[in-house]
């Protein structure tokens, strides 16, 4: 799997578990650590970790290695690192004070379904 499909996988599982907001945003070229950083919003603390729980769950059965992950829910930001897509899953707060969408809002977003 590339880092594009990996993406669109990733974002997919998030979109089933009703994440907010998921943004892909193709950092190709500009960044050297990944391709990919995918945003998304969870409305709660348990939804936060039921988001990352199902995250590392399906990267488990897509057989993705090298992943790590930092962060808590009660944090409000969870950093899933799969080397070549980074996932941020934030509380609507923790997005808002960090404001990574603006911080790539210069970089192309791909779409959901885009394959």
């Amino acid at each position: 799997m590339n880092s594009l499909e990996l993406a669109q996988t990733l974002a997919r599982i998030l979109d089933a578990k009703q994440a907010a907001d998921i943004r892909i945003v193709d950092v190709r070229g500009a960044s050297s650590i990944t391709d990919f950083h995918i945003l998304a919003t969870g409305t709660s603390s348990p939804h936060l970790r039921a988001l990352s729980s199902e995250l590392r769950q399906q990267l488990k059965e897509h057989k993705v290695t090298g992943y790590r992950g930092s962060g808590t829910p009660d944090s409000g930001w969870i950093v899933s690192d799969c080397v070549d897509v980074i996932v941020h899953i934030f509380s609507p707060e923790a997005r808002a004070y960090y404001d990574l969408d603006g911080l790539w809002k210069t970089k192309p977003v791909v779409p959901l379904d885009a394959g």
